[in-house]
């Protein structure tokens, strides 16, 4: 979560040095705060704030809704007027994690805090953790390359119909059926995460030779539309385990 400090030194970079990229989506975008739409437009802009990182969603001051109430405080120090700290308040709940920004390609543009509001729609449907790229895509694609899993010399899985998930910028993952798991080795975890190109996930932890590892194995019981193939699969995190395709080891 975003705190103000962050806020501050952001708003100060964007001004003084522009974000990396920002540009304009075709889709519409909806915000969800305290039961109302905070906003609600087709003018919204992705922006790369930094490097190498997803983009987030900058809204128009004009989307704000009547049902929102955005204000602004005094300029932040080091962007001569160029950005401010504002408040958001729907009813009788209020976030101060936004910046109302008055110059440059994001003039007239607003960020809220990703978490900061309920839920984030794209269209008519929720989106989760961070805006998706649109330069960024997922194939899950049916194999019968042989997989093989292990760790510490116990082998964990195997599997001939594996399913490769390719990501763009990450590595492959590996979703293996739920029947080709040793699952004497795996117990649930608690643990739970968001991705907004395959849902939630959760997690089991790996057991072997006395030792536990945490949240070792994922898995998207509901995933989104577009990663529906992967339901019910489990998936190994390749930096943590040994990996053989085919007969051959991958680097972890």
């Amino acid at each position: 979560m975003t705190n103000i400090t962050d806020l501050v030194k952001l708003a100060q970079k964007l001004v003084n040095e522009g974000p990396c990229k920002a540009e304009t989506t075709a889709r519409r975008v909806r915000g969800l705060f305290n039961g109302k739409y905070a906003f609600d437009t087709i003018n919204a802009h992705h922006v790369w704030e930094l490097e190498l990182r997803y983009p987030q969603y900058y809204v128009p001051i004009s989307s704000f809704t009547s049902d929102a109430k955005l204000s602004r405080s005094s300029p932040i120090d080091g962007t001569g007027e160029g950005a401010y700290l504002g408040k958001l308040t729907v009813g009788n709940h209020s976030t101060n994690r936004v910046l109302i920004f008055n110059t440059g390609k994001l003039k007239d543009l607003v960020k809220v805090d990703f978490r900061a509001l309920d839920q984030w729609f794209e269209e008519d449907v929720p989106i989760y953790c961070h805006p998706k790229d649109p330069y960024k895509r997922i194939d899950i694609l049916p194999s019968t390359r042989h997989i093989k899993v292990a760790l510490d010399g116990v082998t964990l899985a195997e599997s001939s119909n594996p399913l490769f998930l390719l990501e763009t910028t990450l590595r492959t993952r590996h979703y293996l059926p739920p029947t080709s798991i040793k699952w004497e080795y795996l117990s649930p975890s608690d643990t739970a995460t968001l991705c907004p190109y395959k849902g939630r996930a959760e997690y089991h932890h790996v057991t072997v030779n006395g030792k536990q590892y945490k949240d070792l194995v994922w898995y998207y019981r509901y995933p989104t539309s577009e990663s529906a193939p992967v339901a019910g699969h489990l998936c190994f995190y390749n930096e943590m385990v040994d990996v053989w395709v085919d007969g051959v080891k991958e680097e972890r």
